[in-house]
């Protein structure tokens, strides 16, 4: 099912204020495969997706996981004071060195004409933030995944666009999702003898096609606005980066952006798609930002903020 349609923009504010929605009331208080069912039926009673299924059945087997490869550059290292600090070189036709800090560490993108003389120079001029920021990102990491994941089993709490939905979880025939924005609950039908991981699997399926609809709605809303035409869309599954828009304007959305309410999303959105006209984090490219979302100094941090928060859900 496709998302709900895209509140009134100049509700923008007002939208930062309701992420902390109230929980929808329970509709099973006990699983669902442990409720009784009526006697004198022919249809088998409903087991649990983790209990071993009768010998007549036949074991579901998760589909084959192929990891997509992750983006490789080479890694260089440099003395910076006490530290051998190591970092990601890749090479770029944008006009000046570029850094930026994520879960790999540090990324520096330099044109081509720049000797690596330079570039070790540039970090050495910056050490101070370069190593700051490292360190503000390996304890906001460590905080994360110091967080209990999330127990896969009915009634548990998924995060969806700013607020919480209920996992419910049926056994049928065959293996199927559906929502219901009206009592927030995601319900997946699994068939007897499913595994954990292939109910994560299809969770994740699920967001990620939600993100891909809901994504496409407002990157064509706001490429509207500023007047700007993306070449291609697609999603990511980066560690923390969201977006990204290469110079011929292939932008990249993560689909975990589905975890935050619209106003965060629309943040990520604005700032890939002024990407097509400033390649870089100047002034220029911040005026830019704000005048298809002025509030993005508010959502830029209260993204940062919210990341931490999140459960863990696929680790």
């Amino acid at each position: 099912m496709k998302p709900a349609s895209p509140k009134d923009d100049a509700s923008q504010l007002d939208l930062f204020g309701r992420e902390a929605q109230s929980s929808p009331k329970a509709v099973y208080t006990a699983p669902v495969w442990s409720i009784p069912t009526a006697p004198a039926s022919n249809t088998p009673s409903p087991v649990s997706p983790y209990v071993a299924p009768p010998q007549t059945a036949v074991p579901v087997k998760p589909r084959a996981q192929t990891p997509a490869p992750p983006e490789q550059m080479p890694k260089r290292q440099l003395m910076v004071g006490d530290f051998v600090l190591e970092y990601s070189l890749r090479r770029s036709t944008r006009r000046s060195i570029g850094f930026m800090i994520d879960d790999e560490g540090l990324r520096v993108t330099a044109p081509k004409r720049i000797s690596i003389a330079e570039i070790d120079n540039a970090i050495r001029t910056k050490q101070h933030w370069i190593l700051s920021k490292l360190k503000e990102r390996r304890e906001r990491r460590a905080a994360r995944l110091e967080k209990p994941p999330v127990e896969w089993i009915d009634g548990a709490q998924l995060p969806y666009l700013g607020a919480d939905i209920t996992l419910r979880l049926l056994v049928g025939g065959r293996n199927r999702s559906s929502y219901n924005p009206a009592t927030r609950e995601l319900s997946m039908v699994l068939v007897p003898g499913a595994t954990e991981t292939l109910l994560k699997e299809r969770v994740k399926a699920w967001y990620q096609q939600e993100a891909k609809v809901l994504f496409e709605q407002r990157l064509d809303m706001y490429a509207e606005r500023l007047g700007v035409r993306y070449h291609s869309f697609g999603l990511s599954s980066a560690g923390t980066r969201w977006g990204s828009c290469t110079v011929d304007r292939k932008i990249r959305l993560n689909w975990k952006l589905i975890h935050f309410s619209q106003p965060l999303i629309d943040y990520v959105i604005a700032h890939e798609l002024a990407h097509i006209l400033e390649m870089n984090h100047s002034a220029q490219f911040w005026n830019t930002v704000g005048l298809i979302y002025p509030e993005y100094e508010e959502a830029k941090n209260l993204l940062r903020k919210r990341a931490q928060e999140l459960p863990v859900l696929f680790a």
